[in-house]
């Protein structure tokens, strides 16, 4: 790349800093004729000698070439063409070496995004998953904001979708950081968006803290975005949370489900049909989690009355299949 040449800085390719899964564009230049550019160093080593001496399963190699798509997508969007990826020049970096949140943005139902930002074992012990869910439509929403401290990365994700700007709810569980952390830097990135909670979450937390008026929405009130209407459904006490809720997309059949199903680990695919009751036990064992709720099964009977075929889970894979099902049988399993 000749920089000088080409009349761009590197400010202009923003790739000055680190973006997931793109190596790290330093400085360019042309010296005496000579165009030359230093590239941040990536650890690891070629994906298939990765995958020879990991024997990685099938999902797994799904999941590293999900990577891979997501870091061809971002130099893309950046007019960064790579003319020869393969597996030998493309690095796979051992889990014990990644240091730093990585986000990526898929689509898992029509105009409904699932962004995930991993946190990797270094900084969490396993590592985990905070899962942000937009609906792109005439009135946008989005499920959850994240903590306040992943807020640039999510922001920077929703970019790639559209433009931030365009948000008109801003929406959530309950009152959390990694719910509603970064409600304030959402409004203020746009203007024309208004936190959208339950009535108990806005008297308890959301009139007072954030910095516009929520909207304020009852258990069974409906909400159109456009092509898409949402329905909310109050579960207070489930899993946690006095305000606690869940949205309800009818047209995708798409249960926006919070913490339910909440999976440990920092490596998961975007939707899947696998099994994700057993490790979402295994993250209740160890988190413990749900609350005793003596309305429980009133709750879970509602959830099972949408017969959402999407479940939306804010940590780890989404869920395709019989929701209505799948949520029994967690409430079997908590009774």
């Amino acid at each position: 790349m000749n920089s000088s040449s080409s009349g761009r800085g590197l400010a202009d390719f923003g790739f000055v800093h680190q973006r997931p899964n793109v190596a790290c564009l330093l400085d360019a230049g042309d010296d005496d004729g000579q165009s030359w550019f230093a590239m941040g160093y990536v650890p690891g080593q070629p994906l298939s000698d990765d995958y020879r001496e990991h024997r990685l399963s099938l999902e797994q190699r799904l999941r590293l070439f999900a990577q891979v798509c997501d870091g061809v997508q971002q130099a893309h969007m950046k007019g960064i063409l790579h003319r020869d990826l393969n597996p030998g020049n493309t690095r796979a970096i051992p889990m014990t070496e990644q240091t730093s949140p990585s986000t990526r943005v898929d689509q898992i139902a029509d105009g409904i995004h699932r962004i995930s930002t991993a946190i990797p074992p270094a900084l969490v012990p396993g590592g985990f998953t905070f899962n942000q869910f937009l609906i792109d439509d005439d009135e946008p929403l989005l499920f959850h904001t994240g903590p306040r401290k992943l807020f640039p990365l999510i922001r920077d994700a929703i970019a790639t979708v559209m433009p931030v700007a365009r948000l008109r709810h801003i929406a959530f569980s309950h009152f959390e950081a990694d719910e509603c952390g970064a409600l304030n830097e959402f409004l203020a990135a746009a203007p024309g968006a208004s936190p959208l909670c339950s009535r108990i979450g806005a008297m308890t937390s959301v009139a007072d803290i954030a910095d516009r008026e929520p909207r304020a929405i009852g258990d069974g009130e409906q909400i159109s975005l456009g092509r898409h209407t949402l329905r909310w459904l109050d579960t207070p006490h489930m899993p946690h949370g006095w305000d606690c809720g869940f949205l309800f997309e009818a047209t995708t059949r798409t249960l926006l489900c919070g913490d339910l199903f909440t999976q440990g680990g920092d490596q998961h695919l975007p939707v899947t049909e696998q099994d994700i009751l057993a490790p979402s036990l295994a993250a209740h064992e160890v988190f413990d989690y749900y609350a005793n709720s003596r309305d429980a099964e009133k709750q879970f009977a509602k959830l099972i009355a949408t017969k959402p075929q999407l479940l939306a889970c804010m940590h780890g894979s989404s869920w395709r299949g019989d929701g209505a099902d799948l949520l029994r049988a967690l409430a079997n399993a908590l009774a």
